[in-house]
């Protein structure tokens, strides 16, 4: 499938069909394991008063992957080189794939980023420091950010969940996509690479919103 490209949001719509309005393309982000930091945690780590190092942005407004990394500590075994993704948070979130949780020895529950009760403990080590966590390990719920304006235009509303439409050789309907709307948005669907992977999906690929 291949988008319109439109003034306002380009990669956002598809061509109308005749037999009703265009369609809703929204384009993939592949999101691997990654930590978000509080500043408390972020001084155990990496010294007080320390900060993050932008690499490079992500398509979220404001947000972007550090230079830095930590490396997470489990009852199995440690991950190394986990990036940060910034800025700083009031709370320490971990997300991690399903396989990561097997080789970690955890069972991370899939949540929604942000939503951290019942979530697993975890040990973070940095290069001045260590913080044990008693929660904030989760496997994130594949999810799709969109701008307020947006999401009405298309009769969607914030924590509804969609179902997408994917093409190519491994096409398929990705059911229980969570719908996250705010004024901040930038339109992406964020899977993990385990979805990813299943569904042949690459960054940039266009799915379609079907509900």
């Amino acid at each position: 499938m291949t988008a319109e490209q439109t003034d306002d949001n380009p990669l956002s719509v598809s061509a109308a069909d005749s037999d009703g309005p265009a369609a809703l393309m929204v384009p993939v982000g592949i999101s691997n394991r990654h930590v978000h930091l509080s500043r408390e945690d972020m001084d155990t780590l990496f010294g007080s008063g320390s900060s993050l190092t932008r690499l490079k942005a992500v398509k979220q407004p404001g947000q972007f992957a550090a230079e830095e990394t930590v490396t997470l500590k489990g009852p199995k075994k440690e991950i190394n080189h986990v990036r940060i993704l910034g800025p700083l948070r009031s709370e320490t979130q971990i997300e991690i794939s399903v396989a990561d949780s097997f080789v970690l020895g955890v069972d991370a529950p899939i949540k929604m980023s942000g939503d951290l009760a019942d979530s697993c403990p975890i040990e973070i080590i940095g290069p001045e420091g260590r913080v044990s966590k008693s929660g904030g390990v989760i496997v994130a719920w594949r999810h799709i950010h969109i701008p307020c304006d947006m999401a009405a235009k298309y009769g969607l509303t914030d924590g509804q969940e969609v179902s997408v439409q994917i093409e190519g050789d491994r096409a398929g309907i990705m059911q229980r996509v969570m719908v996250r709307a705010t004024e901040t948005s930038a339109l992406e669907i964020h899977v993990d690479v385990e979805e990813a992977n299943a569904y042949g999906l690459k960054n940039d690929s266009l799915v379609k919103v079907v509900k």
